[in-house]
């Protein structure tokens, strides 16, 4: 899923680590350590961007450096996003520089190619289609500057937070062409059989209405029963420090999307069951990012899209 690509791009950018998986569930921490360490990177290296190779290579350069490594390391969020960090570009080495430029070129032939055809219906020149994306300087076409690393960095930025919005909207439409296919199924029917029909719908969505209470995401009442039932702990021994340990199981002192994704999954499976065809799993989805969102709005402090070990302690102390 796209959200699950996100997570490698996003700790570079904004030193998260932002990896939601659409279909998450709970993680084997014994199984995750089997898998090879390059079988996880690899699985994380598409953020499915339409630039996304260029961003990757870019990326990957600018690490080889030790001076740019360093900075990024030290860097804030903030130094990324304001393009602070961009202006160290211009101490990395004469190889990295001539990479880079080499990378942009890349790029730039790539967009040529895919305007091509634009191009001929249009009747505009290169340059001025060239300003159409926003993830590099058109004006400059064959070096790499920190202008470029802007760029890049906040044209990646505004793309991965507006997905959330991208998402319910593509569920609306998901939503509305499911209803318009039942209606016109029943109207398909004749008079017995869609009055048949209708009230066998109309009994699993009683059937999927009949479930165990529903925690409210992130509160101590959840996180006490993925603890309990999850876990396997004693809840008497609820510990939120530990907890919060447990469930940062890449140990980057953050949780990040995909990690509290996975704490609502025993939520879920209380209102959703795979089994009955009324409990619809693309709906069951769009609640676990609701549920996720009320837990960032609620507790995500400085909106990096992380919640941290302070944030978290916070509201379950």
């Amino acid at each position: 899923s796209y959200q699950r690509r996100m997570k490698w791009i996003s700790g570079w950018l904004l030193l998260l680590s932002i990896s939601v998986e659409v279909w998450s569930v709970p993680i084997d921490r014994n199984a995750a350590q089997q898998v090879p360490k390059e079988e996880v990177q690899e699985e994380n290296m598409d953020t499915g961007l339409y630039y996304d190779r260029y961003l990757r290579e870019v990326i990957e350069v600018l690490e080889t450096d030790p001076h740019f490594r360093e900075k990024l390391q030290t860097a804030n969020t903030e130094d990324i996003k304001n393009g602070r960090l961009s202006k160290e570009l211009d101490l990395v080495s004469h190889h990295v520089r001539t990479r880079l430029d080499e990378l942009k070129r890349q790029e730039v032939s790539r967009l040529r190619m895919l305007l091509k055809a634009k191009l001929d219906s249009l009747q505009m020149d290169h340059a001025s289609l060239l300003k159409q994306f926003e993830h590099l300087d058109p004006h400059n076409q064959n070096t790499f500057e920190a202008k470029d690393l802007e760029l890049l960095i906040s044209t990646a930025t505004k793309d991965l937070e507006n997905y959330d919005a991208e998402r319910h909207e593509e569920f609306k439409r998901y939503e509305m062409l499911k209803e318009h296919e039942r209606r016109e199924y029943l109207k398909s029917l004749d008079q017995e059989k869609r009055e048949k029909e209708e009230k066998r719908m109309q009994e699993l969505k009683e059937k999927h209405r009949q479930h165990p209470k529903v925690n409210a995401p992130g509160s101590v009442d959840q996180l006490r029963e993925v603890w309990e039932e999850t876990d396997g702990l004693d809840p008497q021994e609820f510990n939120p420090k530990t907890f919060f340990k447990l469930h940062d199981t890449n140990e980057d002192g953050v949780l990040d999307e995909q990690e509290l994704e996975a704490l609502f999954t025993k939520e879920l499976e209380k209102v959703y069951d795979p089994k009955n065809e009324e409990d619809d799993m693309m709906e069951m989805e769009e609640e676990r990012l609701r549920m996720r969102e009320h837990v960032m709005k609620n507790v995500d402090a400085n909106k990096d899209r992380l919640v941290s070990l302070e944030e978290f302690l916070n509201p379950h102390q």
